[in-house]
């Protein structure tokens, strides 16, 4: 299968160009790729903003995806490049989070269960002429609501502590706190919530020591920023 121009990389995956409206997302640390299409799949079917799925590329592998090419910018090119501002973007990203929030689960039975992106930041959001498209699901599953928005905001919580991330600390706590505040209705980000987060963050094998070593501290910024 021939491949074109490398787009993007991410700490899991490589994005090459197929043509003017495919590309190729190759994983390099996973030997499947069927339980990230369902739910790309199934959240797509109730109206969410997703890629298209593709057909098949020959000569593709089991790791391999043809999704949707997206144009424009992510939202944290927007807001690194001031074209977004970080109130209105914490806005958007808990829009994003409500409104898969309110998709009910594809196959847990828990009431309480809904679907869960896990991954959801600036960096993962396409702002395109149609607007908003989430990508990179390949950390999505089942849970509470909670947990997600955790998730979000201890992510937002790590950046904002990052001397080398080159958006201001400014700007990045703000984008937070307008996350937190926005969320406030839906039940926030408790403590039990961040204790997961910052659990499973922990366990994540792609972070960087030195993002390790802020959990305690992303926490805690969480925690002071909620209304």
């Amino acid at each position: 299968m021939h491949t074109g121009q490398l787009l993007g990389s991410g700490r899991t995956a490589d994005v090459y160009e197929l043509d003017g409206s495919w590309v190729l997302r190759r994983y390099r640390d996973r030997s499947c790729t069927t339980e990230e299409l369902a739910v790309m799949s199934y959240v797509r079917a109730f109206g969410y903003p997703v890629p298209r799925i593709g057909p098949p590329a020959d000569g593709a592998r089991p790791t391999d995806l043809v999704l949707q090419r997206l144009s424009g910018p992510t939202m944290s090119e927007a807001l690194l490049a001031g074209t977004l501002g970080a109130a209105e973007g914490g806005a958007l990203l808990a829009r994003l989070l409500r409104e898969l929030h309110a998709i009910p689960p594809r196959v847990s039975a828990d009431p309480g269960d809904c679907i869960l992106h896990l991954d959801l930041h600036p960096a993962n959001v396409m702002l395109t002429e149609r607007g908003p498209v989430v990508i990179d699901w390949s950390t999505a599953t089942e849970g509470p609501p909670g947990f997600d928005r955790a998730m979000s905001a201890l992510t937002l919580a790590r950046v904002a502590l990052d001397p080398e991330f080159p958006a201001p600390e400014a700007q990045a706590r703000t984008l937070l706190a307008s996350l937190l505040a926005e969320l406030a209705d839906d039940g926030g980000a408790d403590a039990a919530d961040l204790a997961r987060a910052r659990a499973h963050q922990q366990e994540n094998p792609f972070l960087t020591a030195p993002e390790r070593d802020c959990l305690d501290a992303a926490v805690g910024l969480v925690l002071s920023c909620a209304p």
